[in-house]
């Protein structure tokens, strides 16, 4: 393929990933952080159902959300694998099977999002509040499914954080950024599913989280407004590992 065509394409698919991103980051954002705070209230089903049937309107928005989320992380997970496979084909096909992965899980969690719903308005033969309590468990497990889901992010962002480093297509700040946050990911989802509490987790996550979510955001823009510099075979010079 002629360089100057390589390099058309690059920058294409670059600005198209950094437009999935930030795409995803305002819907993720919404869905996952504002529409659950409006709805479910920890430990009270009753209320938690009152406020679901009370904002329908909320709800259904917030499952559009997570629907073009998990929709856009296919494509995301496509593009950002054919921009990095020939720098290291063996990073970028870990970064895409967790990033597919992910995808997965987000989609059973959707399923777990809306049964709530199902439960409180179709006939089920329970009594309200056996389907109120019902409903409640089915939110609790959509809230912990969003730590299993993050295990398979924090994964891909370390190898991609550490392609990015085998590079010179992005600035290395960014990929050291996603490569160390990336254990926030990781920490917290293991530290949420076995219910571990400990005063000096919490605070190297949210350390960690706000450098990955500075971190990502700021790949995004980049990849929006530079795109990527150079071609997708100019890699750095250092010994190959993967």
């Amino acid at each position: 393929m002629p360089k100057d065509t390589q390099n058309t394409l690059n920058l294409k698919d670059a600005r198209i990933a950094g437009a999935l991103y930030l795409t995803i980051a305002v819907c993720g954002g919404f869905s996952i952080g504002y529409v659950p705070s409006q709805i479910v209230v920890a430990g009270d089903a009753a209320t938690t159902s009152a406020n679901l049937m009370g904002q329908l309107g909320l709800f259904r928005l917030g499952v559009l959300a997570d629907s073009a989320v998990i929709l856009l992380e296919i494509a995301i997970t496509v593009i950002l694998y054919q921009m990095f496979r020939t720098i290291s084909p063996r990073l970028a096909l870990i970064a895409m099977v967790s990033r597919l992965g992910m995808i997965v899980v987000m989609g059973i969690n959707l399923l777990l999002w809306v049964m709530p719903y199902v439960l409180l308005t179709q006939p089920m033969g329970l009594d309200p509040a056996d389907s109120q309590a019902f409903a409640q468990i089915f939110f609790e497990a959509h809230a912990l499914g969003i730590y299993v889901w993050q295990l398979f992010f924090g994964a891909h962002l370390l190898a991609l954080g550490w392609v990015i480093l085998r590079s010179n297509l992005v600035p290395h700040l960014l990929g050291w950024g996603l490569f160390v946050g990336a254990f926030g990911y990781l920490i917290q989802g293991l530290v949420e599913l076995t219910f571990t509490e400990v005063a000096a987790l919490d605070i190297t996550i949210i350390g960690l989280l706000t450098i990955v979510t500075i971190s990502e955001l700021g790949f995004g823009f980049w990849l929006f407004i530079r795109g990527l510099r150079g071609t997708a075979n100019q890699s750095k010079s250092s010994p190959q590992i993967a």
